[in-house]
């Protein structure tokens, strides 16, 4: 009888323990100090209730709250640009190609069976000039419908005492926003260059981290491909909201930073207010404040 009233007073505290540790969603209230602000303003944000977690969404680009889980946007362009060198004699048999259902493998069958589009005609090669630029190539029909595009550099040569050397001096593939806004993807060093021998394996591209290289023997055909990796300027890493208060913090009110915003406009603020045990998490609280930035 003592074990049954035991073992039942431990069921009960081990109740009691797991109700005690869940918790509820927050109580949660936001107000700003205005509704209109200068640019340079300081902005105050007030808050009522104590939930453990809050972050701040100010509404800026990377940091809007729709777009939290977002991955991949529509209208950026892949733009690429490149110089060029042809040397020891003017053969003009460099050929400049894409693909966007390239797979990824790096070897003839996969070359074979991806479809290639020549774009040399869009881009100016040397024809014995040093550093000749290519002009910026527009990408966005190749990286439509949240496509990836891989660019390739053939170099094709018929077997002869005095092959000729093309040398790809530099490489740059950009993503331009709808803003207009530039953004890096990849210069020479960091587009992953694969060369693939079709023809005379002993000669291929030479890989450096400075240039490409095409590597002919005399007296043997070649016909030699050096890959980028694939870029798709529309996927983007999703945006991110601002941590201001942990579970250790209490926190009543915030003082936004004074450079946070840079553009006079219209901008949604979301503060997401949160509560989490081991037992338990439930669901967040968000609210919503408009505000309006003027020069």
């Amino acid at each position: 009888m003592n074990k049954i009233f035991f073992y039942s007073i431990i069921t009960l505290l081990a109740a009691s323990c797991t109700k005690r540790d869940e918790v509820g969603s927050p109580d949660f209230e936001v107000s700003s100090s205005a509704a209109t602000y200068k640019l340079g303003d300081s902005i105050i944000f007030n808050f009522k209730g104590n939930p453990q977690n809050i972050v701040f969404w100010p509404g800026t680009p990377g940091r809007t709250y729709e777009f939290r889980n977002r991955t991949f946007t529509t209208g950026n362009k892949l733009l690429v640009k490149f110089n060029t060198y042809q040397q020891f004699g003017i053969l003009n048999n460099l050929t400049v190609l894409v693909s966007n259902n390239f797979n990824g493998v790096y070897d003839t069958n996969a070359v074979k069976a991806a479809s290639w589009t020549d774009i040399t005609s869009r881009v100016t090669l040397s024809t014995g000039a040093d550093q000749t630029p290519s002009g910026t190539v527009d990408m966005s029909e190749f990286t439509a419908d949240n496509k990836a595009a891989t660019i390739a550099f053939r170099y094709m040569v018929p077997a002869m005492a005095g092959p000729n050397r093309w040398c790809v001096r530099t490489f740059n593939a950009d993503n331009q926003a709808t803003d207009g806004s530039i953004t890096p993807m990849a210069t020479m060093s960091t587009a992953a260059w694969r060369s693939i021998s079709f023809r005379n394996a002993a000669s291929n591209w030479l890989i450096t981290s400075a240039q490409l290289l095409s590597q002919a023997t005399a007296n043997n055909e070649d016909d030699d491909w050096v890959l980028s990796k694939s870029f798709n300027p529309n996927t983007i890493t999703p945006d991110k909201g601002i941590s201001i208060k942990n579970i250790t913090t209490n926190l009543t009110r915030y003082a936004a930073a004074t450079d946070l915003y840079t553009k006079p406009g219209t901008y949604k603020v979301v503060f997401e207010a949160s509560n989490a045990s081991y037992q338990n998490e439930p669901p967040r609280i968000a609210k919503e404040l408009t505000i309006t930035i003027t020069p």
